[in-house]
C-alpha cells in the first residue's frame, strides 16, 4: 500500500475508532454523565471548554487506577493525540473514560451497546476492506483474514457490523493504531 493511502487509512481508522468511543458515552445515563462532568471540571478546562491533552495525561499518571487501566483511556488518549489541536473537549473526555468492561456489568449493557451502534452507523461508520482492517489491526499476514473477520464487515457495504463493533470495543489498543 502506498505511503499516502497508508497514512490516510490511518487517520480514517483512528477517526472511525473515536466515533466509536463517543458513540458509546453517548449512552451514558445523567447520573453517569454528571459524575464525568465533575471530573473534566476538576482538570480545569479552558473558557472555550477545552482541557489540553497534556493536563490529562499527567492527571491519570498521576492518579491512575486499576479502573484507568481497564477503561482504555490511555488508548484513546493517544489516538487523539495525533489530532491537529491537542485539547479535548467534554464528549471527547467522556469517550475516554468509557470503560466497556465496566459497561458490560451493569444490567443494561445490550441496550447501551445496540444504542451506540445506531448512533455510530448514522455518524460514524464508513466502509472499509477486509484487508485494511486486517492490516491496521496488526494481524499477521499468515491469519486467513477473511475466515477472522467476515464477520466485522458487512459485505453489502462494506461497513462495520454490530459484532466488528463490539469487538474493536473490546479489542482495540493504541498498540495497533499507529500515530500520526
Amino acid at each position: 500500500m502506498a505511503r499516502t493511502s497508508r497514512k490516510k487509512l490511518q487517520k480514517q481508522l483512528r477517526f472511525w475508532m473515536i466515533y466509536l468511543w463517543q458513540a458509546l458515552a453517548k449512552t451514558l445515563t445523567v447520573t453517569e454523565l454528571a459524575y464525568l462532568q465533575e471530573q473534566f471540571a476538576l482538570l480545569g478546562p479552558n473558557k472555550n471548554g477545552y482541557i489540553s491533552l497534556q493536563n490529562l495525561k499527567m492527571a491519570l499518571l498521576k492518579n491512575s487506577t486499576d479502573a484507568v487501566k481497564y477503561s482504555r483511556v490511555l488508548d484513546f488518549v493517544s489516538m487523539v493525540s495525533s489530532l491537529q489541536y491537542r485539547k479535548l473537549d467534554f464528549e471527547e473526555f467522556a469517550a475516554a473514560a468509557v470503560s466497556v468492561y465496566q459497561m458490560e456489568g451493569l444490567d443494561g449493557w445490550e441496550q447501551h451497546a445496540r444504542s451506540a451502534y445506531e448512533l455510530f452507523e448514522k455518524d460514524g461508520n464508513r466502509p472499509i476492506m477486509i484487508e485494511e482492517l486486517a492490516s491496521e489491526l496488526g494481524l499477521s499476514p499468515s491469519v486467513p483474514v477473511h475466515v477472522v473477520l467476515q464477520d466485522w464487515v458487512r459485505h453489502s457495504d462494506g461497513k462495520l457490523s454490530f459484532l466488528g463493533f463490539l469487538k474493536l470495543l473490546h479489542g482495540i489498543s493504541s498498540c495497533s493504531i499507529p500515530k500520526a
